[in-house]
């Protein structure tokens, strides 16, 4: 390669003394230089060579007018230079040197550090072959698509991109434009995404290949750049951005709740109407849509680099709208388009019928680089028609999430996986049933079966291949032993189970699913029937006898990676202590509201554990700080409700062998000093000295819960944002706090994003909440403000304007007014508890319903104004409501009215508390008068895909 450099001629010789770019500069008295020649440039010491001021450079005359145009016409024709020995070169020495090099047939390494000078020296000396290795870099680094490029940051884009406009060069623009538009993403990563040139957002914005996986990540990355950039402008005005956003496509909750902002509001209002008008008649609306002939507002966004879709929480997204929206818009396909919309008012409902000719349009309509769909809260979608559609749409699927499809029956697993082979993670819970058979007195319960369903899915009798390896199946009280029957089958490959409150499977149902699903590895059973019988099945093949090393590698019980069995009143602590003998490689275990658990966790040998849940159990500190002490890589650690905490007592001989004499703030230092904690709950044996001894482990903290039995106090409270400056939650119960230990957390706990304090003690007032917590998503309040009045509940609105989850409990001077302050202060709410808070449904519900995105309404205690059919009435105006609770109390008419199936909508869960009237002994004048409500019973109504179950319990839940 460095053949014509070692051959030349010395009377072709010529001195290049490369001085720095400014030509002006006094040379120094005494002058560093190095006298260099490219006959021996493979033996350059780059970094020596450039330490040195001035650069003389013996080089061949004819390469150097052979590879550039500056020296051809310099040395080449009549300048004086050519007559010359030597010649002054004013530029950056680094650059020229790399120049040198390059037209000497030596290749060098071009980053976006050094890619613009790079750039700009081959420019000016001509020198094509420099020129293009520039071009090709820059197009191999910005072919590149994934997480993070190797080579290029964002900051790098921006800069070069910058060159390139100043430059005018549009392969630049194009090649950097095209880059952060299918990397869109990964820029959101940088902190400094909000320095981005306004005219290279925009031009990303528009590109054909703009990657994201929702709609709701742009207009937030949007609205973030408009917010940090208020004061600068490029000529485009915040319309200009926020037009691009095709707000039809955003979740419902999300666009409620931008309504506040100030230069999104009109696009907010407008995408709310629209979103709530196709969510309640989506057949009509869908296709006046079509007709308007802009349909790009329901387009959603993918290219030939979409890795990820996310639709969730979309009320207004149906089957048949998912596929118009994927269309292409060319004329060409003018045609599918009547067609479709023809079909679908023929036959009244476009997210069942527009099937029939999918396979026509599907066919050159395929992203095989999408592996991951998101659909879960999309009350409108029918799953088991949409799957026709993704199959088509998305042939590499991999991961599924469908959560709260209520009628999506477990036997249709199959057919979902025969139509979308690749699948091998699915998420269908649903939320968790208030009713738990070990957690309440079950009076009286019955079912209604419901009718069947029509639709179905089509599928052949060829052998099936699942790829399944993770399942969520979470409160589905649907699911049978029969179901899991067909998961054995369906799922030979699987490693991860989630059955929790699935309160209809059997012990002896989880067990066989457990023996033919061999590479079982994680289990989360929380409150179901997993008993012996399951432990058994994870310990097969164990014997009375102390088994071998090697044979024990080859049960289940040693590769058993997650344990949760919580609420699983049907294990006995023999049995248990026997598997957690063998569970040598458990990271996650949850043995909540367990008994006998403390000699379980003195077999328990392993040292890899994460995660430990032991609350509501007698576990003691001994058997605690044994797990502690094993297992320094514990980031999450539940003790609440651990009364036996307290307790230093030795009580079997597994404890008598281990010392149990700690005190309480001794085992924190313990943990303190070996684990990095990321959650914690805690309740009995917990005080302020603990809190300093956990201070070490406390740093990388996010989430804090204090329960009965622990006491921080003002003074542990306040030290909170020093000692865990990351934290994102903060849970307390029965609490000291006070005005100026909750002042300082919301002041300096910057991530802080759900705050509960219940049933505290202290002198807490509303100057607690006049400061803004732009980040809070979630609050409770329950029984620590009775004095929050209509007017301080409008400044806690104003002050967290984000929240999107509210309880409050005991507010007892609020009036009906108070629901107006509610829906326009935090329009976006999915979740609202309001209960014993004075009187606001005294003149009944109105304002509250315009909290469209609500998916959770508690109302009890709130004054006796609520209309008998307000359950129905609710679900039609809330697309998104699964849950609702009330009191009797609150009716009108001293009862509610319960939906049919089809009236319900999205609802899945009914709960009507009813009270007695308990005379008030101690006022002897009054006694009409005093009657306090004492709660009697608690009415449940649960549907899931197969019936309607009807439950009367004592608690209140």
């Amino acid at each position: 390669m460095a053949s014509t450099a070692h051959n030349q001629d010395s009377g072709d010789l010529v001195t290049l003394v490369c001085s720095g770019s400014d030509p002006d500069e006094k040379p120094d008295d005494i002058v560093d230089e190095i006298i260099i020649s490219t006959a021996e440039i493979d033996r350059w010491d780059l970094p020596s060579v450039l330490t040195h001021k001035v650069i003389k450079i013996e080089a061949s005359s004819h390469r150097l007018i052979e590879e550039s145009s500056y020296f051809r016409g310099l040395l080449g024709g009549s300048f004086s230079e050519s007559r010359l020995s030597s010649i002054s070169i004013h530029w950056n020495g680094e650059s020229f040197v790399n120049v040198l090099m390059v037209v000497f047939g030596f290749d060098v390494e071009i980053s976006s550090d050094n890619f613009i000078p790079l750039n700009e020296a081959a420019l000016f000396f001509g020198v094509d072959s420099l020129l293009c290795k520039c071009r090709v870099w820059l197009e191999e680094v910005t072919s590149f698509r994934g997480i993070q490029s190797p080579q290029l940051c964002l900051d790098g884009l921006v800069h070069i991109w910058k060159y390139g406009l100043e430059h005018a060069n549009d392969f630049i623009l194009q090649l950097c434009t095209s880059y952060l538009a299918m990397n869109f993403m990964w820029a959101l990563s940088f902190n400094s995404y909000t320095d981005v040139p306004d005219k290279l957002l925009y031009s990303c914005i528009q590109h054909p290949d703009l990657t994201v996986d929702s709609e709701k990540h742009l207009c937030e990355a949007i609205l973030v750049f408009l917010n940090a950039n208020t004061a600068k402008s490029e000529g485009l005005s915040n319309s200009d951005l926020c037009d691009k956003i095709r707000t039809s496509l955003l979740p419902l909750w999300y666009t409620l709740g931008k309504r506040r902002c100030s230069f999104f509001s009109k696009f907010a209002d407008k995408a709310t109407s629209t979103i709530l008008s196709l969510a309640r008649y989506p057949s009509t609306n869908s296709t006046d849509v079509f007709r308007g002939g802009d349909s790009s507002q329901l387009r959603i966004r993918l290219t030939k680099y979409t890795h990820k879709v996310d639709v969730s929480s979309c009320p207004q997204i149906t089957a048949g709208l998912f596929l118009l929206s994927v269309l292409p818009s060319c004329e060409t396909d003018s045609m599918l388009r009547k067609i479709i919309k023809k079909d679908s008012m023929n036959n009244g409902n476009i997210g069942e019928s527009s099937f029939q000719i999918s396979d026509a349009v599907c066919q050159n309509l395929s992203f095989e680089a999408v592996q991951e769909l998101d659909i879960s809260n999309c009350p409108s979608l029918s799953l088991e028609s949409a799957i026709d559609c993704f199959c088509k749409l998305f042939p590499s699927l991999r991961t599924l999430r469908a959560a709260y499809y209520l009628n999506f029956k477990i036997r249709k697993l199959r057919q979902l996986v025969q139509k979308l082979p690749l699948l091998a993670n699915i998420d269908l819970s649903l939320d968790i049933k208030p009713v738990i058979p070990a957690q309440v007195s079950i009076a009286v319960s019955s079912s209604v079966l419901i009718p069947e369903s029509s639709t179905a899915l089509s599928y052949t009798s060829k052998p099936l291949v699942s790829n399944i390896i993770r399942l969520t199946l979470e409160g589905r009280t649907d699911l049978s032993d029969s179901d899991l029957r067909i998961i054995s089958e369906v799922c030979r490959s699987l490693s991860y189970v989630n059955i929790k409150g699935c309160t209809s499977v059997t012990d002896h149902g989880i067990s066989e699913m457990i023996l033919k699903c061999k590479r079982l590895k994680s289990i989360l059973a929380c409150d179901t029937s997993f008993g012996n019988g399951s432990v058994v099945a994870f310990s097969s093949g164990i014997s009375t006898e102390t088994e071998q090393s090697e044979n024990n590698l080859q049960l289940m019980a040693f590769k058993l990676l997650t344990l949760h069995v919580g609420g699983c009143h049907g294990i006995t602590g023999k049995i248990l202590s026997e598997l957690m003998s063998r569970a040598d490689s458990l990271k996650s275990l949850c043995v909540r509201d367990l008994k006998l658990v403390d000699d379980a966790l003195y077999r328990f040998s392993g040292v890899s554990l994460e995660m430990l849940d032991v609350s509501n159990t007698e576990v003691s500190f001994a058997a605690l700080s044994r797990i502690i002490r094993r297992n320094p890589d514990l980031k999450s650690l539940k003790t609440r409700g651990c009364i036996h905490l307290l307790r230093q007592e030795s009580e079997t001989k597994e404890r008598k062998l281990f010392n149990p004499l700690y005190t309480p703030e001794e085992i924190y230092s313990e943990l303190g000093k070996s684990c990095k904690l990321e959650e914690i709950e805690l309740g009995w044996g917990f005080s302020f000295f603990s809190l300093e001894a956990l201070k070490p482990a406390m740093r990388t903290l996010r989430t804090l819960l204090v329960g009965l039995g622990g006491s921080l106090g003002p003074d542990g409270l306040k030290l909170l944002p020093a000692i865990c400056p990351l934290l994102e939650t903060l849970i307390l119960f029965f609490q000291v706090i006070s005005d100026s230990a909750i002042t300082d957390i919301i002041n300096t706990l910057p991530h802080l994003q759900s705050l509960a304090l219940c049933y505290c003690l202290g002198d807490i007032s509303p100057l607690s909440f006049k400061f803004r917590m732009p980040n809070l998503r979630n609050l409770k309040l329950e029984r620590v403000t009775p004095w929050m009045t209509n007017g301080e509940l409008a400044t806690l609105a104003e002050n967290c304007a984000n929240l999107v989850k509210l309880s409050l409990i005991g507010c007892t001077l609020l009036d009906y007014e108070a629901q107006a302050i509610i829906s326009s202060g935090w329009p976006g709410l999915t979740s609202l508890h309001l209960e014993e808070c004075g009187k606001i449904t005294a003149n009944g519900v109105r304002s509250l319903l315009d909290c469209h995105a609500l998916e959770d309404l508690v109302l009890r205690h709130t004054g006796p104004g609520i209309p008998r059919n307000f359950i129905t009435h609710a679900t039609s105006k809330l697309p998104m409501l699964r849950k609702i609770s009330l009191d009797i109390c609150d009716s009108r008419e001293a009862d509610f009215d319960v939906p049919s199936f089809v009236d319900r909508c999205f609802l899945s869960t009914v709960k009507i508390a009813r009270c007695n009237l308990r005379k008030n002994t101690l006022d002897f004048h009054h006694v009409e008068a005093h009657r306090t409500p004492v709660h009697k019973e608690t009415l449940i109504m649960v549907w899931n895909s197969n019936k309607l179950v009807t439950t009367v319990v004592k608690e209140r839940v």
